[in-house]
């Protein structure tokens, strides 16, 4: 038997940076994985419990996001207009001493609702509180990496109590949730306690989500203080001894990419641009970086400096922006920013086997989007339209591990009304700015 059939679609297909589409085909699903890909009424329609009629809608792999802070949606559109030393200190690590335990479970639910709306069906997720960010996630369906962030300022102890929660998380939900150790950056961790998190990584057999050279004023401040940049000092203390994703690195100096480049463990960059043009921190050149063979994924950052958690918004931003700073249009083509956000998004999240693209024997995390609207009309290029005029709101189905979550905007696992009335007398504690509570301050 075939748990789940989607007919009649269009499937995104990706090899060698180049897109290919695949009209009037079936999808069948078998327990979590896809069991085959054919032309459509090749799949007795009998053998299936579920079928879903694509209705001629394009099936691609679920969006992964390779770095985020999902509860933080709890605080959208309080973080405007700021620069990042003022973004850190005046505002959101003020907020955060507000956050209660039981505030991440509805937080990452709201976030998590977001993002399935816009068919991200996994996160690599740095937060507080991740017991309670993981329950939500088992109860959206969707996969996480999760990881319990950690001040270096808080103590040593910690380093013990995040590996207590990487181990007690790590292939829950029917292997949907996996963990990593988070120690939060380079500039509020010290060498003594990067070491220390690498070598417990090592021990468990984890792997580390951490913050690195998010400005080239932290790469020069690093420099002044330490002699050496972020990525030198992660290097120096063990931290790419294991599979490692980095958020942002846009302050990543010449010498650091050929570190990252030559290491024989695998470490990927979460690109994050809509964070970066808000807080005006720069801009990465991914276009050189990908001719050194580093692996670059998608994220969204946080709401507070990215207002959504949205990776088509990201994706068409990666691509604009590379024009831009290159000053060459035909730099990282369509099919490159489809990659990204698909198969490199994978590699970045750790799954590379499993997620990314849609073929038989790969994890069944599918979404159904419509390209029939007025913004996509006349769909030329399906690629084009996918990069250039998609929205959230054309995903219409998502399927993780095999799973229907949402149908036809229709979500299966949350309920909208219950998430938004536990959020609701939270707010009016959570907004506000007690400046005893500050729980850390930004110095580059």
């Amino acid at each position: 038997m075939i748990d789940l059939l989607i007919r009649n679609a269009a499937v995104l297909r990706l090899k060698d940076e180049r897109a290919a589409i695949l009209t009037d085909h079936d999808i069948a699903v078998r327990g979590r994985r896809i069991d085959s890909i054919a032309p459509s009424g090749a799949i007795d329609l009998s053998q299936a419990k579920t079928v879903i009629d694509a209705g001629g809608q394009l099936a691609m792999p679920g969006f992964i996001n390779t770095h985020a802070h999902v509860p933080m949606a709890l605080w959208r559109g309080l973080g405007e207009d700021v620069n990042i030393d003022n973004w850190f200190n005046d505002i959101i690590w003020h907020l955060e001493a507000n956050l209660q335990p039981e505030d991440v479970y509805w937080g990452m639910q709201l976030g998590l609702m977001e993002m399935i709306e816009a068919g991200i069906t996994a996160v690599a997720d740095h937060y507080w509180h991740m017991d309670y960010a993981a329950r939500a996630v088992e109860k959206a369906g969707t996969r996480a990496l999760l990881g319990q962030a950690m001040f270096g300022a808080n103590g040593m102890r910690q380093i013990e109590e995040t590996a207590a929660f990487v181990k007690r998380w790590d292939g829950q939900a029917s292997g949907r949730i996996r963990t990593i150790m988070a120690p939060h950056a380079p500039y509020t961790c010290d060498d003594d306690f990067l070491r220390a998190s690498a070598n417990m990584a090592e021990r468990i057999g984890s792997g580390i989500h951490i913050h690195a050279a998010e400005t080239r004023e932290q790469t020069q401040a690093s420099l002044a203080r330490r002699g050496k940049t972020p990525i030198e000092a992660l290097q120096e203390c063990g931290i790419f001894s294991v599979p490692t994703i980095l958020a942002h690195a846009v302050g990543a100096a010449p010498g650091d990419l050929e570190i990252l480049a030559d290491l024989r463990t695998p470490v990927g960059i979460a690109h994050c641009p809509k964070t970066y043009a808000k807080l005006a921190m720069g801009a990465n050149n991914l276009v050189e970086w990908r001719t050194l063979g580093l692996a670059i994924g998608l994220g969204t950052d946080g709401a507070v400096s990215s207002n959504t958690l949205d990776l088509w918004e990201a994706m068409r931003l990666t691509a604009l922006g590379q024009k831009q700073l290159t000053g060459d249009a035909e730099k990282l083509t369509i099919p490159q920013a489809l990659t990204i956000a698909t198969t490199e998004s994978a590699r970045v999240y750790g799954g590379a086997d499993d997620l990314g693209d849609l073929a038989a024997g790969k994890l069944a995390d599918i979404i159904l989007v419509d390209l029939s609207g007025a913004h996509h009309f006349p769909l030329n290029s399906v690629a084009a339209s996918l990069v250039y005029n998609a929205r959230a709101s054309d995903v219409r189905t998502v399927i993780c591990d095999g799973q229907v979550i949402m149908r036809e905007r229709v979500h299966l696992t949350l309920d909208r009304n219950e998430i938004i009335a536990n959020i609701k007398p939270r707010m009016e504690r959570l907004r506000r700015r007690d400046n005893a509570g500050v729980i850390q301050t930004y110095a580059p």
